[in-house]
């Protein structure tokens, strides 16, 4: 008896925790949007994008699904999912968009690690995703720790560090940004 009273209230707490995790999901879809088609428009400036969430229940489970939108010069408009239709320079960026979206509704530590993670986006517009971050990351307050080859991404930074192995270890050179690749200054970090 008493197991089945302690199963009614364990399923009952599931439940609660199912409902306040859908309400959370269906009000920050907003939030979501905004972002996702800020951070589209900012970094694809010759493509119009936008984001609209569809939020549906199946199963009795909340269901999002992020509809990148399309609106082309001659007035038509296309839609799809960013890895269907735009492939992989639109649907990366909207992916580290994510995170940082539960970065901050998370209240987690605003540190956002980034390895290799911007190597699918087209090299004409990573420049833009560079600065796009980091205007986020002066806005929000949030650390972005990026490892790249990308020199675009050293020059969007507001410091950077050039990683060599020197007698088996490795050693971090500062390296000067906003400047072009090879010029920087570089200063050995203790």
């Amino acid at each position: 008896m008493e197991l089945e009273a302690d199963d009614e209230v364990l399923s009952r707490v599931a439940d609660l925790f199912r409902t306040l995790i859908d309400r959370e999901v269906m009000d920050n879809a907003k939030t979501v949007e905004a972002l996702l088609s800020e951070g589209l428009q900012a970094i694809f400036d010759d493509l119009d994008l936008s984001v609209r969430a569809e939020i549906d229940i199946q199963r009795g489970k909340v269901s999002v699904d992020l509809i990148t939108i399309q609106h082309h010069p001659n007035g038509v408009t296309t839609e799809g999912s960013s890895t269907d239709a735009y492939g992989g320079s639109v649907s990366t960026v909207q992916s580290v968009l994510l995170r940082i979206v539960v970065l901050n509704r998370r209240g987690l530590r605003p540190l956002l690690l980034l390895d290799e993670s911007l190597a699918a986006v087209a090299e004409h517009y990573v420049p833009r995703v560079g600065q796009f971050l980091r205007v986020l990351s002066e806005r929000m307050g949030l650390d972005i720790l990026a490892v790249s080859h990308n020199p675009a991404l050293v020059e969007a930074s507001t410091t950077a560090y050039r990683i060599a192995k020197k007698n088996g270890k490795a050693t971090f050179r500062r390296v000067g940004v906003g400047v072009e690749q090879g010029t920087g200054t570089v200063n050995e970090v203790p």
